[in-house]
Formats: structure tokens, sequence, C-alpha cells
């Protein structure tokens, strides 16, 4: 892997998502607050979603979707809001006391800061519907398929199962095992969801849609263990978030588990399985390899 620096690389990732980030705001913003929405609970909404964020899990379903051919504008354009959408009720349920309870996100207050508990489980919930809404809205033939993928990476099998490992309250294998077993669903399945229904929207064949997942699964684990360095390693003023949360609640993470160098060394090889998943898709995943290559350097 060709070294880079961390300026350079979070240049670089930013240049790259600019245009697919500024895409998702205008969708956002289009379609996030249905008509008779109490005007308390639509503040919310906004805040949680617009405005923030690198938008990089609707930028892969963007970026999917290229490389499987394309498809209809708006039903990318739907599907890309809709795992955002997912994303960020998951850091809004994330960040309650519950769970994380963590007061800074995104470089800004959490929900339940800023609007309280209850406000704040109820924007989660609203953010979590209104996404199946948004693929439902596109009256598309292959709605039902999108949002039996989405449901699929953030449901109880995918992210949620994850968060359920994470804050201990399952059984998982022993050892770095364990770690991965939380990894490949707190993280990986709604990345995974994102490449698949990219592929999906572009009308890909099943061995694309694997291909894809593939991808996304190795995508997802190295983009985890990056968020694991970070979490020793970074500043708040960058990462946007408070770091040391895991380390300060014992949370078994790729860097505790493997220390800063082998964690590093995971990364950059998740990243190379990554891109080794996407020959099969032919010349037009140059955009996912690079992006898959730059992430691992992030700093933020």
């Amino acid at each position: 892997m060709k070294p880079m620096t961390q300026q350079d690389a979070t240049l670089t990732v930013n240049e790259l998502l600019a245009p697919y980030a500024a895409r998702c705001e205008e969708d956002l913003d289009r379609l996030l607050v249905e008509p008779d929405t109490p005007e308390a609970l639509a503040e919310a909404m906004r805040y949680c979603v617009l405005g923030a964020g690198k938008r990089l899990r609707p930028a892969l379903v963007h970026m999917a979707a290229e490389a499987a051919g394309g498809g209809p504008e708006d039903l990318v354009a739907r599907a890309a809001a809709a795992v955002e959408l997912v994303h960020c009720y998951s850091m809004v349920h994330d960040d309650l006391p519950a769970m994380d309870d963590d007061t800074l996100r995104r470089g800004r207050p959490t929900a339940h800061a800023r609007f309280g508990e209850a406000m704040a489980i109820l924007v989660g919930d609203a953010l979590l519907t209104r996404a199946f809404g948004i693929l439902a809205g596109a009256g598309h033939p292959r709605s039902a398929r999108l949002g039996a993928e989405l449901a699929a990476g953030a449901g109880p099998a995918g992210m949620i199962a994850g968060q359920v490992a994470d804050m201990a309250l399952c059984k998982v294998p022993d050892g770095f095992e364990g770690t991965r077993f939380i990894h490949l669903r707190k993280t990986a399945a709604l990345f995974r969801a994102a490449a698949r229904m990219g592929a999906v929207c572009a009308d890909a064949s099943g061995a694309v849609i694997e291909a894809m997942g593939g991808y996304a699964d190795y995508f997802g684990l190295a983009y985890q263990v990056r968020d694991d360095l970070l979490d020793v390693t970074g500043d708040a003023g960058i990462i946007g978030k408070t770091p040391g949360k895991d380390a300060d609640a014992g949370k078994p993470t790729a860097a505790s588990r493997l220390g800063l160098d082998g964690a590093r060394k995971l990364g950059e090889e998740l990243t190379e399985q990554a891109v080794a998943a996407l020959p099969p898709l032919g010349a037009t995943t140059e955009t996912l390899a690079r992006l898959a290559r730059l992430l691992t350097h992030r700093i933020h």
C-alpha cells in the first residue's frame, strides 16, 4: 500500500466524497420531513441529519450503482437517503445514556444532550421509519427488494445484533473473534446493505450483488478497525466525538486486542481484501477501490 500523509489522505477523501455528499444533502433536505410532522420533531430530525457527516454510506450506494452500470436517478437517490437516515438513527440511539452515554457527535451536542432523552428516542424512531417510507415512495418494482436489503443490514441479524453484542447482552465468541463478530454486524452490515442496494438499483446480477456485499464486508471491518484506532489516538476537535470512550468502558476493540501496530496492519490487510473482492465487477470499480484505500488513513 502506497504511504500517504494523514493530511493528504483526509483532503483526498473529502474531495472524493464531496459530490456524493452534496447530492445526498439535497436529497435529504427534500425527502426528510413529511407534511404534518410536528415542528419540534421536524427541527430535531433536521438537526440530527442535515449539515454534518461525510455521507459515506450514501456515497457507497451511488458508487456501487455506478460500478454496476447505473440505475434510475430517483431510485438511487432514495436508496442513498434511506441508508443515511438509518445510520443517523443508529447514532442517535447509540449516544443515549442507556447505550454509550455520549454528549458529542459530529462536533455538536448529541440529540439527547440538545433535545432531551425522550425526544432523542422519538427522533431515532422517526428517522428509521422515514427511511423505509422514502424507499416505498419511489413506487419502483425494486423498492421492496431495497427495503429487504436495508432491513437485513439494519435489523436483528445485522446492525442491531452488533449493538446487542457490543453491549454484552448476548454471547459472542472468545478473543478477537468476538470483536470481529461485533464489527461485522454493528458496522459492516450497513455498509454491506449500502453496496448491495446500489447494485440492486442498477438491476445487477446476483453475482455482482454478492461481490458488492463481499467488498463491503471487508470495507466495513477495515473502517471499524480505523475507528478503534482513532478512539485511542484521535482528537475530539478532529474526529467530532469523544475519544477514549471504548477504553473507558472496557470494550474489546481491535486496538485493545492487537495493539496499535497490530490494528494498523489488520486494517491495511482488510482493505486489500476489500479491493481484491472487486475484480469480478470489472474496471468500473476504481472509485470503490480508491475509497477503501484512502479510508485506511483517515483521521476522522
